[in-house]
């Protein structure tokens, strides 16, 4: 079973794709950026190319750019690096999982396909494995952002027996409201250790207390305007 060099668990810093001025990534910044996570935040594990990263708004060659030069950045720098690789096709998705195996990222990440929805959990399970088997000996969690994918499997039916058919599972992202869903999560697997990472942050407080080992969030870039423009 793969296993990270430890728990994925507090801040993770849901990293944005600086572009320039004519819609061109920005690839010299980013190692600026790993030095401001780390220095002046204290931030050592990211997750790139989700939500934040406008991850699916880039090609398929964008993303491992982007992948490739966060790893090598954050090289000695950053404890983990979790690449997102959800996609709507199952074969991008499984290439960007090999792909993030390859340059030596710390684990996977992938949100529920959203055009052709999956109607159960065993078809969104199915979907997961998949993926999660492109990359074997990475860590994979789950994606969870409802409002967004307009898949409405709760997380709590989701986590019932999951490492059963995906072994490499080590966690979830909870981009929900939804915190009877989060809190039955913790509650029904705590035995599993299992990371329960939070990703709404206006309800980050409440998601602590209910068990949330940490949170996946952006509220760390309020400084990061100024990074980006000066460079």
């Amino acid at each position: 079973m793969a296993s990270p060099k430890k728990q994925l668990q507090g801040l993770v810093a849901a990293t944005i794709t600086p572009m320039t001025e004519h819609g061109e990534i920005n690839f010299s910044v980013i190692g600026q950026y790993v030095d401001y996570l780390v220095e002046e935040q204290g931030v050592k594990n990211i997750f790139v190319n989700g939500t934040t990263g406008e991850g699916l708004s880039l090609s398929v060659s964008e993303r491992r750019q982007v992948a490739e030069e966060w790893v090598t950045r954050g090289r000695n720098k950053l404890d983990q690096v979790v690449i997102h690789v959800g996609a709507l096709s199952l074969k991008e998705s499984q290439e960007l999982a090999r792909h993030a195996a390859e340059i030596g990222a710390d684990g996977i990440a992938v949100i529920a396909p959203f055009f052709l929805k999956p109607w159960n959990k065993d078809v969104l399970i199915n979907f997961l494995k998949e993926v999660a088997a492109a990359a074997p000996a990475l860590p994979f969690y789950y994606y969870h952002i409802p409002a967004l994918t307009g898949v409405k499997i709760r997380a709590e039916e989701l986590l019932d027996g999951i490492q059963d058919k995906i072994p490499t599972f080590q966690g979830l992202k909870f981009s929900d409201t939804d915190l009877l869903d989060f809190g039955q999560c913790v509650d029904q697997n705590r035995q599993r250790q299992f990371a329960f990472l939070f990703g709404v942050d206006e309800q980050l407080l409440s998601a602590l207390v209910m068990g949330a080992t940490g949170a996946v969030g952006s509220f760390v870039f309020r400084d990061l305007s100024t990074l980006c423009s000066n460079s």
